[in-house]
């Protein structure tokens, strides 16, 4: 016998009727978006059985509740239609999709792939190995730096010159942001009594962005000293950390240069490990790149640090991390190491390459 109620003076309702109606749409649905569009039909907020339910507050208050539960059991019968054709639906497109999917069990599993040091770490490493096995002791200093140890102390008064060489980023309260290792070296110097040995790696800071600079760098600084030291030590320790950084037959020259904390200064170029001393658009065409800044300190860095000058001379060297790494793994872009592409970085596996 069908279920008929009234609802007021509207008109009457055979929900059996209804509820035949929702199968033979719901089983009719052949997708799973028409068939979403099918639920919203009956059950969203203006589908059919819910406008029915709203109408339950025209009947009498004896007869509300036996409409209504007849109502809900409808719609709950018509959800349950809706959820038992949305599981047939998916279980086919599996069905299908393995069906026309071929899957090669013989080929090698994706598997894992291994972690890989990143190429200014490498080069960090290798520093800190080989300076260490000359006896070299690892020497840290803060990022933001006061003016003093940053440029005074090392002979770079307020009116030199040689402060235009580096754009800085300042701080309000007169602070900045450390554009070289040196003053790490002044503050060991102020510490520590020679003779001494140290290295300082770290981040420095310059206003500066191209393909072989960048406005956070990390660099690389060295200083010894003790009595009797000369020039030509000085080129023969670095001549020996070129040649076992790239190779033996690296081409090395040292450039007369002029650094306000060292006296005398140079330079240390090497063929582009680019190009290969052809010339290309890192080495400017030249076949050469500067790698390393050095010279002897300053007897005037010496005098502010409480160092005896008449008895000590020092040698004091530095360069960019990320500089070597670039040439030491072939890098044409220094940004290239910045930009953190897994892509970049998985090429360098093992080691450079």
């Amino acid at each position: 016998m069908r279920s008929i109620i009234v609802l007021g003076a509207l008109q009457m309702t055979d929900l059996d009727a209804i509820l035949s109606q929702a199968e033979k749409e719901i089983s009719s649905r052949n997708d799973l978006k028409s068939l979403d569009d099918c639920r919203v039909s009956w059950l969203g907020k203006k589908g059919k059985i819910t406008e029915i339910l709203k109408q339950l507050g025209q009947l009498p208050a004896s007869e509300r509740k036996q409409a209504g539960a007849k109502i809900n059991q409808v719609k709950e019968r018509v959800l349950a239609l809706i959820e038992g054709r949305q599981s047939t639906l998916e279980e086919q497109a599996v069905a299908d999709q393995l069906a026309t999917e071929v899957i090669d069990v013989t080929l090698a599993g994706r598997g894992q792939s291994a972690g890989t040091l990143h190429p200014v770490t490498w080069v960090r490493h290798f520093v800190e190995s080989y300076f260490s096995g000359l006896g070299f002791s690892m020497a840290t200093g803060p990022e933001i730096e006061d003016d003093y140890h940053n440029f005074s102390a090392l002979n770079i008064p307020s009116l030199h010159p040689a402060r235009a060489m580096q754009d800085t980023f300042y701080f309000p309260d007169n602070t900045l942001l450390r554009t070289h290792m040196s003053p790490v070296q002044i503050r060991v110097m102020q510490q520590t009594p020679p003779p001494l040995r140290i290295i300082a790696m770290g981040r420095v800071y310059r206003r500066d962005f191209d393909v072989t600079h960048t406005p956070m760098f990390h660099q690389v600084e060295g200083l010894i000293i003790d009595e009797n030291l000369s020039f030509a030590g000085l080129k023969g320790l670095l001549t020996g950390f070129l040649k076992s950084f790239f190779d033996e037959t690296v081409g090395i020259r040292f450039r007369g240069s002029y650094f306000p904390f060292t006296e005398p200064s140079a330079e240390v170029d090497i063929h582009c490990q680019v190009c290969k001393g052809a010339g290309c658009r890192v080495c400017g065409q030249t076949g050469w790149i500067e790698v390393l800044g050095c010279g002897m300190v300053h007897p005037e860095v010496f005098r502010m640090a409480g160092v005896d000058a008449e008895r000590y001379s020092g040698w004091a060297f530095g360069a960019g991390l990320d500089r070597l790494a670039m040439l030491r793994f072939g890098i044409a872009d220094l940004r290239s190491l910045f930009e953190n592409d897994l892509r970049f970085l998985d090429q360098f596996q093992g080691g450079p390459i």
